[in-house]
């Protein structure tokens, strides 16, 4: 999600240390001292403007909540969302979600969000996608045993690419749904991309995918 630069992004951001950390490679494997309790972490990667981040968070208060998104201003959109509410189980990252290990110890995490993830259709650009077997690997690295990936997406070839990617990897498919907003998923919540493209009448891809060990050649 790419939005033109928000004046006062970078003030604002600096401003709320409270919700996203200034220096968060020392959060790495102390996310739930930051959160003050032992609960289950979750996080989603390019968390656009929070919409389905703070939506989880408010729906489920007992699970703790990261938001990763490395565009300033698109963060700043997020941390308005979550001033507003003031979300004690939701963080915000403002960093690359290609560099978890810096953030995430091993088996830190419990479960990941993919949503509508930049699709780099050209075949040139394949490592760049989030499923991709190199993204995949610091994502078991940072997971716990069995830990899952949920991804929904609008691009029908990312959504088959992923199911294959998923699949060499040796991941274990558990759920797939070809339509999910005719479908009769339960507790669904929107992201901003999700609303725009579903109310065009297109079909949302979803899968949710588990790694199934954590040992790999």
């Amino acid at each position: 999600m790419r939005v033109r630069n928000r004046p006062g992004a970078a003030e604002l951001v600096a401003a709320h240390p409270e919700y996203i950390p200034n220096e968060p490679k020392k959060l790495k494997g102390h996310w739930q001292e930051r959160f003050k309790n032992s609960n289950l972490i979750q996080i989603e990667i390019g968390t656009g403007k929070g919409q389905f981040i703070v939506g989880m968070a408010k729906a489920h208060p007992e699970i703790n909540y990261i938001g990763i998104e490395m565009q300033l201003s698109v963060v700043s959109l997020a941390l308005d969302k979550l001033i507003a509410e003031e979300l004690p189980n939701l963080q915000l990252l403002h960093v690359d979600g290609s560099d978890l290990t810096d953030y995430f110890a091993e088996n830190e995490v419990d479960q990941i969000y993919l949503n509508f993830s930049d699709p780099w259709p050209k075949k040139k650009h394949e490592k760049r996608r989030l499923t991709f077997k190199t993204f995949l690997a610091i994502d078991e690295e940072i997971l716990k045993p069995n830990g899952e990936i949920h991804f929904k997406t609008d691009n029908q070839g990312l959504f088959e690419y992923s199911l294959s990617s998923f699949s060499k990897y040796g991941m274990v498919i558990e759920q797939v749904w070809l339509d999910l907003h005719q479908s009769d998923y339960q507790g669904n919540i929107m992201t901003e991309y999700e609303e725009k493209f579903s109310n065009k009448g297109q079909p949302i891809y979803r899968v949710e995918a588990r790694f199934i060990s954590k040992a790999r050649d």
